[in-house]
């Protein structure tokens, strides 16, 4: 399984080190984004429905909530291409000199053909406008061919070498990185497992404080997988402040110009808020998300008249 995240190129063209963040930070700056929406999804499956609750008052739901970050194996990284010409054989000319540049650089960092993937996108017509008199009429002027070409790594810190490569090459669109876990099963039976010691712990919980018995055999009301990759957990924030301009009788007077305000973005993936247990809670890198919801069913034994 994959996922994408879509980056500014001049994000990696940053010298990778060592980040220390703050307290908070600018991303008090942000607005509710991809993290909100994760955290609001996981609400969502912890909820029973009316039609759903348990019939009678003699049983009663046992949840557990796990979450799970895995560093990714593989990477697979999107560069788009474009060229223009006056035909669309030219076009086809520009373009495969361009891919044959960047391919054979990358072959000198031992990324062969089978890691490769040239995609066709799209090949449109251009337009542009002719002046006779005082009249501009649409012409058609060349072509644009565009392609997407797939690079699939296994070094996390190779993307920056992929990146410098394909400046050089004049391709300056990194489009996405695809994050790969190759063992998702593996992941699945861990979360099930922590899952289930955590309905455990809970049950013997309720009976040593609350005097509360749960009787077996349990029945598995609902198994909630989810993914989060980092293509969806990326939030961006302004960290600027601006001046307020009021209107004046002379405010036809003067055109606001208003100054370039650099857009951050950053990984926000989910905490451990509304777990019972989180699997490598230590993010420094952005990571894939697996989440499970586990909610079992008991009967309570009841106490007898006396």
């Amino acid at each position: 399984m994959k996922t994408s995240i879509t980056f500014i190129l001049a994000l990696f063209l940053v010298s990778p080190g060592l980040c220390r963040g703050q307290v908070s930070g600018n991303l008090a700056f942000s607005e509710s984004g991809s993290k909100a929406r994760a955290e609001q999804r996981e609400r969502a499956k912890r909820g029973v429905p009316e039609p759903e609750r348990p019939p009678t008052g003699t049983s009663m739901f046992v949840d557990a909530d796990v979450l799970m970050n895995i560093k990714a194996d593989e990477y697979i990284a999107v560069f788009g291409l474009a060229q223009e010409g006056e035909t669309v054989a030219e076009c086809s000319q520009k373009m495969e000199a361009v891919v044959q540049e960047f391919t054979d650089a990358l072959k000198a960092m031992k990324i062969g053909d089978d890691d490769l993937f040239l995609d066709f996108v799209t090949q449109t017509k251009i337009y542009g406008f002719e002046v006779m008199g005082d009249i501009a009429r649409e012409k058609l002027v060349g072509f644009e061919l565009k392609k997407n070409l797939s690079v699939h790594y296994r070094d996390r810190s190779l993307l920056d070498k992929l990146v410098i490569a394909a400046a050089r090459s004049k391709i300056y669109d990194l489009i996405k990185v695809d994050y790969v876990v190759k063992d998702v099963n593996l992941v699945q039976d861990k979360l099930m497992e922590e899952a289930t010691k955590v309905i455990q712990q809970k049950v013997a919980r309720y009976d040593r404080l609350l005097g509360i018995k749960l009787l077996p055999p349990a029945q598995v009301f609902a198994e909630i997988p989810a993914v989060y990759y980092p293509s969806g957990m990326y939030d961006s924030y302004t960290a600027a402040e601006s001046e307020a301009v009021q209107g004046a009788l002379n405010r036809q007077k003067y055109t606001v110009q208003l100054a370039r305000k650099g857009r951050t973005f950053v990984f926000n993936g989910l905490d451990g808020d509304g777990f019972d247990q989180v699997i490598n809670p230590v993010i420094i890198e952005p990571v894939v998300q697996f989440t499970l919801h586990l909610k079992v069913k008991y009967e309570v034994e009841q106490t007898k008249a006396k």
